[in-house]
């Protein structure tokens, strides 16, 4: 599945989707930045509260396909800027984290 894809499924919605045709070949759940870091594997979607500029840095850096911003967590115009210039994928839901990571799981 693309992120492209999975951005017209009704529980996630696009941010900013730079690279749409990205596949997305796994999935990872986690908050804890310096443990996501060591363990997201590359083209993970990665389902995250944390809404802050350093999950632009943490996608780059674990080369995933796209980040989903969970539980209606604000994602900030800073952070919008940051992955458009990066070329990061970012996605936002109302949903729990668990919900999207089962929706995931199904798509791929």
């Amino acid at each position: 599945m693309t992120v492209s894809e999975l951005a017209k499924t009704p529980d996630f919605r696009a941010v900013i989707m730079p690279d749409g045709e990205r596949e997305i070949l796994g999935g990872y759940a986690g908050d804890l930045l310096s443990w996501v870091m060591g363990r997201a594997p590359a083209d993970a979607a990665w389902v995250t509260i944390m809404s802050n500029v350093n999950i632009v840095a943490v996608a780059m850096l674990r080369d995933v396909a796209a980040v989903i911003v969970a539980e209606g967590a604000e994602v900030g115009e800073d952070v919008i800027a940051r992955a458009a210039e990066q070329g990061i994928n970012l996605l936002a839901s109302d949903k729990s984290a668990y919900t999207l990571c089962v929706e995931i799981a199904r798509s791929i």
